[in-house]
C-alpha cells in the first residue's frame, strides 16, 4: 500500500539574482538529493525577483515521526546545507510544518515529466 502524507514541511532561502542559479544546482545536489531519499515527495520552487531571488522546498511526510527520523530530532529544526551561508541572503531561522487537510487535481509536475528536477 502506498504511504499518503499528512505533513508538509516548507523551507525558503533567498538569494541574490547574480547567484540564483548557482544556488539552484548547489541545493539541488546538497539538499535535494537526500531529501528525496527520505521524504514520500519534494517540490522545489523558485521566484525571480528584480533584486532577489526566493527558492522554496517543500517535502512531504507520512507523519511527524518519519520527518522526525529525518531531521534527527525536532521536525521544527532548520538544518542549513556547508555553502548556504555564502549563497543565502540571510540564513533562515525556522520551517513550517503543515497539516495537509486535501489535496486535489493534479498538484506537480512529476505526475507528467517522470524524473524531471
Amino acid at each position: 500500500m502506498t504511504k499518503r502524507p499528512t505533513i508538509a514541511r516548507i523551507w525558503r532561502g533567498r538569494t541574490r539574482p547574480e547567484r540564483a542559479d548557482e544556488y539552484e544546482a548547489y541545493n539541488y545536489e546538497a539538499g535535494i538529493k537526500p531529501l528525496i531519499e527520505k521524504a514520500l515527495g519534494v517540490q522545489t520552487l523558485r521566484e525571480d525577483r528584480e533584486n532577489e531571488t526566493e527558492f522554496m522546498t517543500i517535502s512531504y511526510w507520512e507523519d511527524k515521526e518519519a520527518m522526525a527520523r529525518f531531521t534527527g530530532g525536532d521536525p521544527n529544526s532548520i538544518h542549513h546545507l556547508e555553502r548556504d551561508e555564502e549563497f543565502l541572503i540571510e540564513l533562515p531561522d525556522r520551517v513550517q510544518v503543515l497539516r495537509i487537510r486535501s489535496s486535489h487535481g493534479v498538484t506537480g509536475p512529476s505526475e507528467f515529466f517522470a524524473g524531471s528536477r
